[in-house]
């Protein structure tokens, strides 16, 4: 992975504003509940290691990532906190797990009959831990059969494995409509209520449930986009705590170069210059994860909103200068600059996508530098 270290184009992660927004989701829940850091795709763009160990020194009792290669990067890096991962795990891939300590989510008898046909002959020191994973409406993976669950219950409480978790996913928890959030719920009471003794973590919050659907939350929640600062509704519910945004993206102008009216400006010749213009180009583009489909956005400049013109290019972007400006001059992509603010969500709202697609689309060449 080559970083552009020798650039000025950098995300500016402020961990101090990650911690606050973890002690401030802390204070809506009940005092036992606990909170597991979702860090997977790369800290939401933020940078793994970093953010996972901001997040457990501000509390965070265990960490959540996509696979298992997540997961082992925490483990090399010495955290040592309780580590789940999401997604399913090839039975072939799962001994890595145990031998890490690191828990799996599992959806399905067959997966668990395979494991045991590999690994059966294992001693309870050598247990695998499984969260069990229970699909009420989601429709992406988990068990949809009570008889089925029961079945796996049995098996999870005998060797080789370790029941140590049950959990389900909302999948319109951030939406203003409750009917479809209420059905799933009746459903996870459905499937799971018949379940004698329920394991160590039962979890049903993501950070959407524990900001709106309290006190559904199970004893521990998977708390995503509100540590990084952003609302999982976009703009469309407010959050009960103000959130912080963790993340900024900064260039600077790296040519400056005055183009006659009538001239074009790149690649389909989109813009057209209706007057001799002032034109910035800065060192970023889509390959670092800023949309090509900006055209027609703006960034900051000294304080001031200068459109981006042209198509963004791979690497690079051209901007709309209200003067002759200085190369070096700072530009804010996303952030705050002399009082004037440019939120992931606005980019978002932009590109018509989400602020979860912006920040885990920021590209490892992106150079980060960590506050606090």
């Amino acid at each position: 992975m080559i970083v552009g270290k020798n650039r000025a184009t950098k995300l500016v992660v402020d961990l101090h504003a990650l911690q606050q927004n973890i002690k401030n989701e802390k204070k809506l829940l009940q005092s036992q509940t606990e909170i597991f850091a979702v860090v997977k795709a790369n800290g939401y763009g933020h940078g793994l290691i970093e953010v996972a160990k901001a997040a457990v020194g501000a509390g965070a009792t265990g960490l959540c990532v996509a696979i298992l290669d997540e997961a082992l990067a925490l483990r090399e890096a010495a955290i040592t906190v309780p580590i789940l991962v999401l997604g399913i795990t090839e039975t072939a891939n799962a001994k890595l797990a145990q031998e890490n300590n690191i828990s799996l989510t599992v959806g399905s008898l067959e997966w668990l009959h395979q494991y045991q046909q590999i690994n059966g002959d294992a001693t309870a020191q050598e247990n695998l831990k499984v969260h069990l994973v229970v699909d009420t409406g989601m429709g992406r993976i988990g068990f949809r059969d009570v008889d089925q669950l029961a079945q796996a219950v049995l098996l999870v409480r005998n060797a080789p494995f370790e029941f140590e978790g049950i959990f389900t996913h909302f999948a319109t928890a951030d939406e203003t409509d409750e009917s479809y959030f209420k059905q799933q719920l009746n459903t996870w009471h459905l499937l799971t209520d018949q379940i004698d003794k329920m394991p160590r973590y039962v979890h049903v919050a993501n950070s959407a449930t524990s900001l709106w659907h309290l006190p559904v939350t199970g004893n521990m929640i998977r708390l995503g986009i509100t540590m990084y600062g952003l609302n999982p509704a976009g703009t469309a519910i407010a959050a009960p705590f103000a959130l912080q945004p963790v993340l900024r993206l900064e260039s600077h102008l790296n040519f400056v170069k005055q183009i006659k009216a009538g001239s074009f400006v790149s690649y389909g010749a989109t813009y057209q210059a209706s007057s001799d213009e002032w034109i910035g180009t800065i060192p970023i583009g889509y390959a670092d994860g800023y949309p090509r489909r900006m055209q027609g956005f703006h960034v900051l400049i000294n304080g001031q909103f200068c459109e981006i013109v042209g198509r963004v290019c791979m690497d690079q972007m051209m901007i709309k200068l209200p003067a002759k400006l200085s190369v070096g001059t700072r530009v804010t992509l996303i952030g705050q600059q002399n009082g004037q603010q440019i939120s992931c969500d606005d980019v978002a709202q932009y590109a018509e996508t989400i602020n979860y697609e912006i920040l885990t689309s920021m590209a490892p060449r992106l150079q980060r530098e960590y506050l606090n």
